[in-house]
């Protein structure tokens, strides 16, 4: 449940992907009117599905939906009283500010920022209106520069060499430069003059460390 994410995100061995995940998830469960409702009428006392429903005027299973939602996100606790399942403000994190839950303390984010002004820095350097001005001879910085220019071509797509020129035109007149370093570095894939740009790889974690 995603409470247990919540848990565990305090916790030293959460993944940044949990971490984020839990998080994601308490927005997610806070993302629907009915369900503010629900918050401040549990907040007065607790209460169950049917008192809610007969409340807001909605079906008994769309209310037992949205307690689902708060509850696993950790924002409600319920206990069985005889026929009826009575939910109750679990506490701890609507007291936690806006601030606390959208700041991520992770390990690799500051470095992910540092990298993410690294790109915008060399991308200002070497174009200029959108066109490549010279290639760069650091490896690193050209992996950033190639990078940014196979995002013209969709994934999953086959080109002609023709087309692969035409679009490349748009940033150097040395297309076959860059045909060949697209190609080199992994980001394109040729066969019998057909290329396509591939959809995953691992060029910047490998090159700009």
């Amino acid at each position: 449940m995603v409470s247990d994410k919540m848990r565990a995100a305090a916790q030293k061995g959460t993944t940044p992907e949990e971490n984020l995940v839990a998080r994601a998830e308490l927005f997610k469960a806070l993302g629907h009117p009915a369900r503010l409702l629900i918050l401040n009428l549990i907040r007065m006392k607790p209460r169950h599905g049917e008192e809610l429903a007969l409340i807001l005027h909605l079906n008994p299973a769309t209310v037992s939906h949205h307690l689902s939602k708060l509850s696993g996100a950790g924002l409600l606790v319920s206990r069985k009283d005889q026929y009826y399942q009575v939910y109750s403000l679990s506490g701890g994190l609507l007291n936690r500010t806006i601030d606390d839950m959208v700041r991520l303390p992770q390990d690799g984010l500051d470095a992910q920022v540092e990298m993410d002004a690294y790109r915008r820095k060399v991308l200002q350097t070497f174009f200029q209106h959108g066109r490549l001005r010279q290639f760069p001879s650091q490896l690193k910085k050209r992996v950033v520069i190639l990078e940014h220019i196979v995002e013209e071509f969709e994934p999953d797509r086959a080109y002609t060499e023709h087309e692969v020129n035409q679009a490349l035109l748009e940033f150097n007149e040395d297309v076959a430069t860059l045909r060949r370093e697209l190609v080199d570095l992994g980001l394109m894939e040729r066969e019998a003059g057909i290329y396509c740009r591939v959809a995953e790889t691992a060029t910047s974690d490998a090159v700009l460390q």
